[in-house]
């Protein structure tokens, strides 16, 4: 019953209209999960400044840009900015660098994303409330996803908000659930993956992550994943280079994609694309079983 959106503009000029078309793509999403919501957009910097790289975190202490500041060589420019449960953290720094800083700094906090162009938002609540504290409609960049959340795996917290991020400028968010996600668990615990909840997205997007490092593209990665789980599923997962979208081979969780020369849009229920701009010369179609949709930058 969770809601999906997910939106990668072809077109520069969209570029500051991205929080806007998210918003109104998220109300036609947030009865589908009233439980919370997480957000993710690529490429606004007012939020994740060219040359900086940004960290979200859940839990962070009120001091942690100076305790971030005081780990990282030469005392680099880290600015904070709290929205709600969530607090990015960005610096001129390499992405890793920042990420081990942040976890020094406040080890009972959660790193929820991070990357060069992503910046993440989770919380508990009413979609509606969550965007406004996120100041989504004042958000611009060239890609974002969101996802409402009817939780039925896990507790209804920001811990097990989607989306999950678990490597750099990587995204992923679920409708549908992994039947055999424990037995997958265990098997990347041996292969040393951690895991930061009990959530069976969080399995999804560990094992995506894995391919993509082992040199896979998005296509691939989703393919193996499709070999690898069992369960009913949409998935939309995004990086820095794009987008992709793939459903369960029976293909009983809704999704439509739209398909404009400006601009690539994915949802649960089609009024979520309804009020984008030239919605009616778009191609607008429902994804097949099985098949992976990509596009890039």
């Amino acid at each position: 019953m969770c809601g999906i959106i997910g939106l990668h503009l072809r077109d520069p000029e969209l570029h500051p209209m991205l929080g806007r078309l998210l918003d109104d793509m998220l109300c036609g999403v947030s009865e589908r999960g009233p439980d919370s919501v997480g957000i993710a957009v690529y490429g606004d910097e007012t939020r994740n400044p060219a040359g900086h790289t940004a960290v979200s975190v859940l839990r962070a202490p009120g001091d942690l840009a100076a305790t971030v500041a005081t780990l990282l060589p030469g005392a680099p420019d880290v600015r904070v900015q709290p929205a709600g449960d969530t607090t990015v953290v960005t610096a001129p720094v390499d992405v890793d660098a920042l990420t081990a800083a942040a976890v020094a700094a406040a080890p009972d906090a959660l790193v929820v994303g991070s990357g060069h162009e992503l910046v993440v938002y989770k919380g508990a609540g009413h979609p509606q409330d969550l965007a406004r504290t996120y100041g989504l409609r004042e958000v611009s960049g060239w890609q974002g996803v969101a996802h409402t959340r009817m939780a039925t795996e896990s507790a209804i917290n920001p811990e097990g908000c989607h989306p999950y991020s678990v490597g750099a400028d990587q995204c992923l968010v679920h409708n549908g659930s992994f039947s055999n996600h424990a037995t997958i668990r265990r098997e990347l615990r041996r292969q040393g993956v951690s895991f930061d909840s009990e959530n069976d997205t969080e399995v999804g997007a560990r094992f995506v992550a894995a391919c993509l490092a082992e040199g896979d593209d998005l296509e691939k990665a989703l393919l193996r994943l499709g070999e690898t789980f069992d369960g009913f599923y949409t998935l939309l997962v995004t990086t820095a280079e794009g987008f992709a979208v793939v459903r369960d081979e029976i293909a009983c969780k809704p999704a439509v994609i739209a398909e404009h020369p400006r601009w690539v849009a994915m949802a649960s229920e089609f009024r979520a694309l309804a009020d984008l701009p030239g919605i009616d010369e778009a191609r607008i179609f429902e994804p097949d079983p099985g098949k992976v949709y990509t596009w890039g930058r």
